[in-house]
């Protein structure tokens, strides 16, 4: 891809009183804003019901949530804040169920201050007095994690983590965060943010659409802090985007084979759809590539042409020629102007970030009129970010 794309271009202003602390206590009155075919018109969420198209397929991420911030009080006062990103060597599951030491790499508030070797953390739990040691390793923010129970690293984050919340939620988490920041159909443990477009379907909307027939798939991308760091380069094809982990079953990709209309609820399930045929299209040239879609490999690709039903079979051959009915793999995909999507026609999201890579896929999907659509939440006094409103977006 030549044209170069200029962060300047996807910036507006977002007054911080448009971003709410907590998620609204009634979610059958949250604002849906309906983008269809650069027609704008404006619901409540409970509409959404009557609003997808009848041929349609939703697609949900059912990760969940960690506990992934650990706070560290020294003997001087000092606190050293632990986020942790992803595991050095083993996969996201492995790492959370193992029950021996491992390493991950973290983000490291008030790193100057950690002269020690190690940091501890204890407490009284019904397995006993548990500690928990962090040691940094000899690799930049890399931590050796250590704990003195036969119990999981999961189990260990339960008791002494936080729930993540964004940095643009100024608060400290509460009790409440723990459900509020979570999908009633997370179930994939390993995310340190929330696919927050789920976060506004209810038990009443699932089985409405089940009613209506329209078929309801999950799979799952873990959503690294990576989706919080802000773009410093003007030009954004030099950010550096982060890698996340990405689990489908065989089932969901047989059901895509078919479906003609997909609309991903979440920029984390329309990822891991277009993904997906890029894996497939990888697949077409080397039996043998590993699930690992690197950031500009769509726009630096010759398959633009292959067809999605092409990209799907070879990715379903793959998968019975290792007898397997789960897919894993990795993305760093960055979608932004320019990008020709092959797997979604629709998508669920949020309001996000000014300059944002998010801001940038959606701009990606709908054109320059991502502007009207902003503006319009802006004038209709919509909520931004995690615990804000919805839209629902047709091009």
């Amino acid at each position: 891809m030549d044209k170069e794309i200029y962060l300047s271009d996807y910036s507006y202003h977002l007054p911080p009183e448009k971003i709410p602390l907590f998620p609204n206590p009634d979610k059958h009155k949250t604002n849906l804003l309906l983008y269809q075919h650069t027609t704008i018109s404006h619901h409540s969420i409970e509409n959404i019901i009557e609003l997808i198209p009848p041929n349609a397929s939703l697609f949900f991420n059912e990760t969940k949530v960690i506990p992934a911030r650990l706070l560290f009080t020294k003997e001087t006062g000092a606190s050293i804040e632990i986020f942790l990103l992803r595991p050095s060597s083993a996969t996201q599951n492995e790492a959370l169920e193992s029950h021996s030491a491992n390493k991950w790499n973290c983000l490291i508030k008030n790193k100057k201050k950690w002269k020690e070797k190690q940091l501890f953390l204890e407490k009284q739990t019904t397995f006993g007095k548990t500690i928990l040691c962090a040691e940094r390793t000899e690799l930049e923010n890399e931590i050796l994690f250590q704990w003195n129970q036969n119990i999981s690293f999961l189990e260990i984050l339960r008791i002494f983590g936080n729930i993540p919340l964004p940095p643009y939620i100024k608060r400290p988490p509460t009790k409440n965060d723990t459900n509020d920041y979570q999908t009633i159909f997370s179930k994939n443990n390993g995310s340190v943010a929330a696919p927050t477009a789920g976060l506004h379907f209810t038990k009443h909307i699932l089985e409405e659409l089940e009613k209506k027939q329209i078929p309801l798939h999950f799979l799952t991308l873990h959503i690294g802090a990576g989706t919080f760091l802000p773009i410093k380069t003007e030009n954004v094809k030099h950010h550096t985007m982060h890698t996340e982990h990405i689990i489908i079953q065989k089932k969901n990709i047989l059901h895509l084979l078919n479906s003609k209309y997909n609309i991903a609820v979440g920029t984390t399930s329309l990822r891991t759809l277009e993904s997906m045929y890029w894996y497939g299209a990888m697949l077409l040239e080397n039996p043998n590539a590993r699930f690992f879609i690197p950031k500009l490999y769509p726009y630096n690709n010759t398959h633009n042409h292959i067809e999605k039903e092409k990209a799907i079979e070879a990715v379903i051959m793959k998968m019975e020629k290792e007898k397997t009915d789960i897919l894993q793999g990795e993305t760093e995909i960055f979608i932004f102007p320019g990008y020709h999507f092959k797997m979604v026609q629709g998508l669920i999201t949020n309001f996000h970030q000014p300059s944002s890579t998010l801001i940038l896929l959606v701009a990606a999907f709908v054109g320059d009129d991502w502007k009207k659509i902003y503006q319009e939440a802006l004038q209709n006094d919509y909520k931004f970010l995690s615990y804000g409103d919805a839209s629902l977006l047709i091009p």
